[in-house]
């Protein structure tokens, strides 16, 4: 296909609604309310005999792949979780050894916020802030002793998973380092964002698929990023990663990395394997079945097409069909954003 130019409408257009997805506008009152949530919480746990050792940066905020907040209509995209973990000493003031978390840290926050929506999830408790409209995850682990990369995540099912709150970070952040010193503008993490919007308009009329989480997204883009990186134009590199991505799925190919040590094997029996590349016995879809792997290589085929008619409107002069192909991609806000200063 002929090289797409960045003076292009179509790049122009994607441009301007990379730079909205992103938001950027509450920066500040989010750093401001992560610093108030860690003192008031840690304040409880502190009172509840346990001690924190560290509240590091985490999600989507941290790594820059988060996204803004669109509640209108029917094209709501709930925007970016700000992850707040708590990393607790695996023994109470007492010795006594710790083996349940959520449940203290949603007494916490109910004494801390009792008029402010909270929700538990399988590792975490949800705070929705009405008025800022922002929404914090507090996520408890343990300390791993010896080791200040390394935590347990006790999960609301009694199950324990080792993890890296500082490693998932620098996985995502090595990639946007990387990204920086090619030509043009297009970045790692943009393009992360972009697929979390579209993730968020397939879900929505999924047939099978529950849900498509943010790690495994994560996890896809930075296998499409190994091997193609990203090129000059948005359109351009999602071209290639959609169609590199549709038949990773379609033959149940191996995704792992190397990154912190030699890439592992794909997990026994399992139907399609996706590790975490800070624990290698963490399958992310071990729980999938082969309609949803259908369903998710169906989406990625689907997204192809899509970028593909785009950019063949956009070779034409066509801006009303290119545009139209976006918005099957995107949604009904990409034409409200897709022109500067929107």
């Amino acid at each position: 296909m002929t090289q797409l130019s960045t003076r292009s409408p179509l790049h122009r257009r994607m441009s301007s609604f990379v730079d909205w997805i992103r938001g950027g506008d509450k920066d500040e009152l989010i750093i401001k309310q992560s610093g108030e949530i860690r003192e008031r919480i840690g304040n409880q746990a502190e009172k509840d005999g346990l001690t924190v050792r560290s509240t590091p940066n985490s999600g989507s905020f941290a790594k820059k792949t988060g996204l803004r907040r669109h509640l209108v209509g029917d094209s709501s995209v709930e925007g970016q979780d700000v992850d707040l973990p708590f990393v607790i000493s695996p023994k109470d003031a007492d010795g006594v050894r710790i083996d349940e978390l959520l449940g203290r840290f949603d007494r916490y926050a109910a004494t801390c916020y009792p008029q402010t929506k909270r929700m538990p999830t399988k590792s975490s408790i949800q705070l929705d802030f009405a008025a800022s409209k922002l929404r914090y995850d507090l996520v408890p682990m343990l300390a791993v002793p010896g080791n200040d990369e390394a935590q347990i995540l006790l999960r609301g099912d009694g199950k324990r998973r080792r993890t890296s709150v500082q490693k998932h970070i620098e996985f995502v952040t090595r990639r946007n380092r990387t990204s920086n010193e090619l030509p043009g503008r297009v970045r790692f993490n943009e393009c992360v964002r972009l697929l979390k919007w579209w993730r968020e308009f397939r879900q929505a009329h999924a047939r099978v698929i529950e849900d498509v989480p943010s790690i495994l997204l994560d996890l896809l883009c930075a296998h499409a990023y190994d091997r193609c990186a990203v090129e000059e134009t948005y359109a351009g590199t999602l071209a290639r990663w959609f169609d590199l991505l549709a038949g990773t799925v379609r033959r149940r190919e191996l995704v792992a990395f190397a990154d912190f040590g030699p890439k592992p094997p794909a997990s026994p029996d399992a139907l399609w394997t996706v590790l975490d590349p800070v624990n290698a016995d963490n399958n992310i879809v071990s729980q999938w079945n082969s309609f949803q792997v259908e369903e998710l290589g169906d989406w990625l085929e689907e997204g192809f097409d899509a970028i593909n008619r785009a950019i063949a409107a956009d070779h034409r002069d066509d801006d009303s069909e290119s545009l139209e192909s976006l918005v099957e991609l995107f949604g009904n806000p990409f034409k409200h954003y897709c022109e500067e200063n929107s």
